[in-house]
């Protein structure tokens, strides 16, 4: 059973695969692959104006933090400047901490810069394999309608193709119907030449030449008989009657 379900699962892939490579148009094929590509690109671009907008802000936080270590760092001078080394130190204190915090955002920064810089060589080597992608399409696309046109053209000149063979089917059924009127109205000439109609329409009045000949053959036996009567009777009678002059002619 194993090696029969898996000579049908064959069977099946190979008539689904045979389906939907007479389905298949190479035109609609390139066309939903180029467009796959343009959605990748129209990606890896978002993913260029994401990286750049965080790189921004990062730097604008630093930019911030920046004017705060130097309020700080003024602060803790005019502290100084007052005898409050307590307020001093806290001012430096703080400037330390933030100072660590930019760094940080410094880091951060440079990060996404690097991934964008790298984002950005992608995107370009990307737009350069569409560009080179639809050039090819474009290409292939006008390669195959000149073939199919060729192929078309190619079948009807040789009675090949589908519509073709369609047509001459139609044309034969057609020219054989034609040979079989033209022998059956040579037929009927042939037959009206005979006589044969005129034979048909005298069976129509319910006698032939048979039947004529059956009549004869019973009606002289019957004049026999009656002429013998006469005779008989004449001879009983004496002489027979005399014919009038109407009678004689």
């Amino acid at each position: 059973m194993a090696g029969l379900g898996g000579r049908m699962s064959t069977v099946i892939k190979a008539k689904v695969s045979k389906l939907l490579d007479k389905a298949e148009d190479p035109a609609e094929t390139l066309e939903y692959g180029y467009q796959k590509q343009v959605e990748l690109l129209q990606n890896v671009k978002k993913g260029i104006a994401d990286v750049t907008t965080s790189k921004k802000r990062l730097q604008m936080q630093a930019a911030k933090l920046e004017q705060q270590v130097v309020k700080l760092d003024t602060q803790a001078r005019q502290a100084l400047a007052q005898g409050r080394d307590d307020l001093a130190r806290t001012a430096l204190e703080r400037k330390t901490v933030i100072q660590g915090e930019m760094q940080s955002l410094d880091q951060q920064a440079a990060e996404l810069a690097s991934q964008q810089e790298q984002l950005t060589i992608n995107e370009q080597k990307l737009r350069g394999k569409i560009e080179a992608f639809r050039t090819k399409k474009e290409v292939i696309k006008a390669q195959y309608s000149a073939a199919e046109a060729q192929v078309k053209i190619s079948e009807a000149a040789s009675g090949v193709g589908e519509e073709m063979a369609d047509l001459g089917l139609a044309i034969q059924r057609a020219e054989e119907k034609t040979e079989n009127m033209r022998a059956r109205a040579s037929a009927v000439e042939e037959l009206e030449a005979a006589g044969t109609f005129d034979d048909i329409t005298s069976l129509g009045s319910g006698q032939d030449d048979i039947d004529r000949e059956l009549a004869e053959l019973s009606a002289g036996p019957q004049v026999d008989d009656e002429l013998a009567k006469m005779k008989a009777e004449i001879g009983a009678g004496g002489s027979a009657p005399e014919l009038g002059e109407g009678e004689k002619a």
